[in-house]
């Protein structure tokens, strides 16, 4: 025990190492934020950089930008309604509203609480559960990514209000973008018209930004004449009774992120997903309609995302498998150095293991001053004329999206997908659902057809998997059980049940 103790505080105690991994942290927020410069991108830049740094210093940079990266996505989501990463486009439906009615600060506050207590979740997680959860990871196999990957196309209904209808439509069409450039399995084009620059598909993040960034600041042309909302900034730190109220949902979807987040390949994203749906349907009497600012559906991606990035380093550590993008370079950089990540890990190295989890614990220490500071400042851009703002936007969606592969082409997609974007807000579609069918599209495909080759191509066989396991079996029922769940018959017995059990209302 004090052999493990005295790996983790290393990074404590080491005045070089505790500030690159505060550098990191403070980069990351900022990185994070800005529509286009993932964490990934800012990873793998640091590796070229860090390759000939002893592999502690290079480990404290790295943990920092990744844990205040996935946390620095939630600003502008709040602020601008332009989520920095897809793990904060939940977060964006409920901040957004909040921003809108002056209480940025207090949105902006409540997350870095409640992301910092997901973090140190996915940290404990990751401290005594790893072999454990990691066991159970391996487990899942291509059919159950591919009903995971279904589950979230039906889940993106429910950001949609009331129709779902609408949702899965977004999500579909999000899918449908997703699936543009290579077969993975043929090398044959799809959608692709014959042109060469559609054949490496089409990058998510240029149409998050269009659908996001660009389609936000078409509809706020028509607003150019209402008046600015002034932020309330007095009051930063959540209150401690809110903190208390929400804690049980932060715990919570702070179990949902770290479970995703130890499956191989998932990661952020489809946790904040799982976590804003589970908050919407156990919150019974929010104080907030969902969508309109309910501080519970801020709470619960906020937690989960963060919770994720414990629980991504699980599988990359005991497996060798990345959770997701950033733990995928990070494995990378672990090779550079000479060391093999996998079920030898804890073996050969276990003070690695255990410096990781340090290094973790103090960039969320540090996620959390660096969150509660230079609040009042992001919240000067929402006070800015939209005449000024509205252009500041569309330069800095154009630069974000260039940066990605430096492809002019990219600026044009993201245009597109910013009018489409317009006139789907108009006619009353949500534009969320969209992105996350982009992202969840490619993992679906890919997982079918792998289903598929172990099922040698019989169809019987396939379905007959799908109740053979037992983990597939529990998937299954709950997307059958989603699916129910929508037909009239069940709204009409919701709506039913609700009225027996509130007469008056």
């Amino acid at each position: 025990m004090g052999e493990i103790l005295s790996n983790m505080s290393i990074v404590w105690t080491d005045p070089w190492l505790l500030f690159l991994t505060a550098i990191g942290t403070l980069a990351g927020i900022y990185v994070g934020a800005i529509p286009g410069l993932s964490v990934t991108m800012a990873t793998s830049i640091l590796i070229s950089f860090t390759f000939k740094w002893p592999v502690n210093d290079a480990l404290a940079l790295i943990t920092g930008i990744f844990m205040g990266g996935v946390y620095g996505g939630s600003r502008t989501a709040i602020l601008l309604n332009i989520p920095g990463a897809p793990s904060a486009i939940a977060t964006a439906i409920e901040g957004y509203p909040m921003a809108k009615r002056g209480d940025a600060g207090e949105a902006i506050g409540l997350t870095t609480v409640m992301s910092v207590i997901g973090g140190f979740v996915g940290i404990a997680a990751l401290a005594m559960f790893a072999p454990i959860i990691s066991s159970f990871a391996i487990m899942f196999n291509s059919r159950d990514y591919l009903l995971l990957g279904l589950i979230g196309i039906l889940l993106v209904g429910t950001l949609s209000g009331e129709s779902f209808a609408k949702g899965v439509f977004a999500g579909a069409l999000g899918v449908l973008i997703g699936m543009v450039g290579l077969d993975p399995m043929t090398a044959e084009g799809r959608f692709t018209f014959g042109n060469v620059s559609l054949m490496g598909g089409i990058p998510y993040v240029a149409a998050m930004i269009g659908f996001f960034g660009v389609a936000e600041a078409l509809v706020q042309l028509h607003q150019l004449d209402v008046a600015v909302v002034r932020q309330k900034v007095d009051r930063i730190i959540p209150k401690l009774r809110d903190v208390k109220r929400y804690l049980g949902l932060a715990l919570r979807t702070s179990g949902i992120g770290t479970i995703i987040g130890a499956l191989p390949g998932t990661g952020g994203d489809i946790a904040a997903l799982l976590a804003y749906d589970h908050a919407k349907r156990s919150t019974k009497n929010p104080d907030v309609p969902f969508g309109e600012g309910c501080k519970e559906g801020l709470v619960a991606p906020e937690a989960a995302n963060n919770a994720a990035v414990g629980g991504a380093y699980i599988p990359m550590l005991t497996l060798g498998i990345p959770g997701d993008a950033v733990t995928a370079v990070i494995i990378g950089a672990l090779f550079i150095h000479g060391l093999k990540p996998g079920p030898l890990l804890l073996v050969e190295t276990p003070h690695l293991f255990w410096f990781i989890v340090g290094a973790l614990m103090l960039a969320n220490i540090c996620l959390l001053v660096f969150g509660l500071t230079g609040i009042r400042i992001f919240t000067k851009i929402v006070e800015c004329p939209k005449g000024v703002l509205i252009p500041l936007i569309i330069v800095l969606s154009a630069v974000g999206t260039y940066a990605i592969q430096n492809n002019p082409v990219h600026i044009y997609w993201m245009l597109l997908f910013g009018v489409i974007g317009y006139f789907m807000k108009m006619y009353g579609f949500q534009v969320g659902p969209v992105i996350l069918g982009v992202i969840l599209g490619p993992m679906m495909d890919s997982n079918y057809r792998r289903a598929m080759l172990g099922a040698r191509g019989d169809i019987g066989t396939f379905f007959w998997n799908f109740v053979s396991h037992p983990i597939t079996l529990v998937l299954s029922i709950a997307l059958i059980a989603m699916l129910l769940s929508q037909t009239p018959l069940m709204r009409w017995f919701y709506r039913w049940r609700a009225a027996r059990r509130h007469p008056g209302s």
